[in-house]
């Protein structure tokens, strides 16, 4: 056996490899678990709506917030675009006459575009957007 002695002025070895190697895999698993999506932002300046007067011979169509419609107080059947086309198209008196869309503001995108189809299928050009003011 050997039992040499160590002398005082041998210095104790620090190995770096296995130190290295923990250091890169640490790496790797932050490299493969970070996402690198970029947001993009940007100032948007919404626009203020201004109350005009109301047009006395405009349709008025209504749109709740549960997909339901009604035009001029008058609930228009299943909701579906033809049925809304059919009404606009009865109802129509002129052909340069207005659409006004009242919108519930939690009503989906969805119904206000099947009544802006419908209105263009009823050949109707003008439509407006019924808007609270601001106060």
């Amino acid at each position: 056996m050997n039992f040499r002695r160590r002398s005082w002025d041998d210095e104790p070895d620090i190995n770096l490899i296995p130190l290295i190697d923990v250091l890169l895999v640490i790496l790797i698993f932050l490299a493969a678990s970070t996402s690198f999506n970029r947001m993009q932002q940007f100032e948007v300046t919404l626009p203020e709506a201004r109350a005009q007067e109301a047009d006395p011979q405009a349709l008025n169509i209504a749109v709740s917030r549960d997909g339901l419609y009604a035009l001029d107080g008058r609930l228009i059947g299943d909701g579906r675009t033809a049925d809304i086309a059919d009404a606009l198209r009865q109802a129509r008196r002129s052909p340069e006459q207005a659409l006004v869309i009242n919108a519930d503001a939690q009503s989906p995108h969805e119904s206000v575009m099947r009544v802006l189809e419908a209105a263009q299928q009823a050949g109707l050009g003008r439509i407006h957007f019924a808007v609270q003011s601001p106060p």
